[in-house]
């Protein structure tokens, strides 16, 4: 995202604080999941929800800090998912056909997998808009 000149310096400092929360309750989750036992269900489950929490202060954080942006900015942001979305719809859409065809391997192709294509789509899309307003 990026970054609002003019916010105030705790507006600046949530905005790195809290994807890295997310990254760090993201990582704690997956290596809980790897060392957990399956029996009983319930620590697994609160390991597998963790980062769902920060993940949403993340999102909350961005969407707010996208309103407070000038009109360029938003239409940058807005042609970013506009290129972003297609791309996951034809990600997902690609796979679950290939899925159908072929045995994919759950180690690569998984949904913990294929997540992180998601944020980079949208990053290709924001190099895309930025070139197109340069």
């Amino acid at each position: 995202m990026t970054a609002i000149p003019n916010a105030p310096r705790r507006a600046r400092w949530a905005e790195s604080v809290f994807p890295a929360l997310f990254a760090l309750s993201y990582v704690v989750g997956r290596v809980a999941l790897d060392k957990l036992p399956l029996d009983p269900a319930w620590p697994r489950l609160v390991a597998a929800l963790l980062p769902v929490a920060p993940a949403g202060l993340m999102l909350w954080k961005m969407i707010n800090g996208v309103r407070r942006l000038d009109e360029l900015h938003r239409r940058v942001h807005l042609e970013a998912l506009v290129v972003a979305f297609p791309l996951a719809i034809l990600l997902l859409m690609t796979l679950g056909l290939l899925e159908l065809a072929i045995d994919l391997p759950t180690e690569d192709w998984s949904y913990r997998h294929v997540w992180v294509y998601l944020p980079f789509f949208y990053f290709v899309g924001l190099a895309i808009a930025w070139r197109r307003y340069k």
